[in-house]
């Protein structure tokens, strides 16, 4: 029997979540402030952040890793390896198609953004 979590059980559940996260951000707040006051506590570096051909080409290469990958697993069962079994080749495999779709549907809405561009009246 599938048992119902009473709504007052939730309700006081979620008053409690509300009600650390309120204070979480208070802490926060008074942290700002006093850092404000007292002025920094400490200089950190500034990262840059990457540029869209960097994170580009890293989804590139992580998407060549996992289908390698794959290839690797799908020969190795082939030929019999006694430590890979057809569910690691199969999940492997699909973790490569999956990743490739994603990466096609990215490259074609850059494609799309592109022509949206530079079909734009000046």
């Amino acid at each position: 029997m599938v048992e119902r979590a009473d709504i007052n059980n939730v309700l006081s559940e979620i008053r409690n979540m509300r009600s650390q996260m309120m204070q979480n951000q208070r802490v926060e707040q008074d942290n700002d402030i006093r850092g404000r006051i007292d002025g920094p506590q400490r200089v950190e570096k500034s990262s840059e952040t990457p540029s869209f051909g960097d994170m580009l080409s890293k989804a590139v290469g992580s998407v060549n890793e996992l289908q390698q990958t794959s290839s690797d697993m799908r020969t190795a069962y082939d030929m019999g390896d006694p430590n890979v079994d057809i569910t690691r080749v199969m999940i492997a495999s699909e973790k490569a198609s999956v990743s490739f779709e994603a990466l096609t549907q990215v490259r074609n809405r850059v494609v799309k953004a592109y022509e949206d561009i530079m079909n734009m009246p000046v």
